[in-house]
């Protein structure tokens, strides 16, 4: 799995996205720290391999993209705002994710989601 090719936390959320949406799971587990976590309002994910079988073979939809509307790049991580949006086009549901960035690897990631009744 090679390195990513950026430290910077801002450059390493977008190629989060970018990854996940092209389906590109090497180049998603090569940005994630192996000791990777996620934790979301539905589950908790521990580690990176963890984290992308789910993302690979799991999540109930994969034609998706990420609308990421801004990225706040200053502090120890980075947070970014954002939309996923389903294969039309259409919000599924807004978030906000803060990831946290270690040696140059996306170490984790909280994720707080709104969907249509909140």
């Amino acid at each position: 799995m090679t390195a990513p090719s950026t430290a910077d936390p801002a450059e390493l959320a977008r190629a989060y996205y970018d990854a996940l949406d092209a389906g590109d799971y090497d180049r998603l587990a090569a940005l994630l720290d192996p000791a990777f976590v996620q934790r979301r309002p539905d589950r908790t994910f521990e580690g990176r391999d963890r984290f992308v079988a789910f993302m690979r073979d799991e999540r109930p939809m994969t034609d998706t993209t990420h609308a990421v509307d801004a990225v706040y790049p200053h502090g120890p991580g980075v947070a970014v705002r954002g939309r996923l949006l389903d294969a039309e086009g259409d919000e599924v549901f807004a978030f906000v994710d803060v990831f946290s960035v270690d040696s140059g690897r996306l170490s984790s990631l909280a994720t707080y989601a709104r969907g249509d009744d909140g």
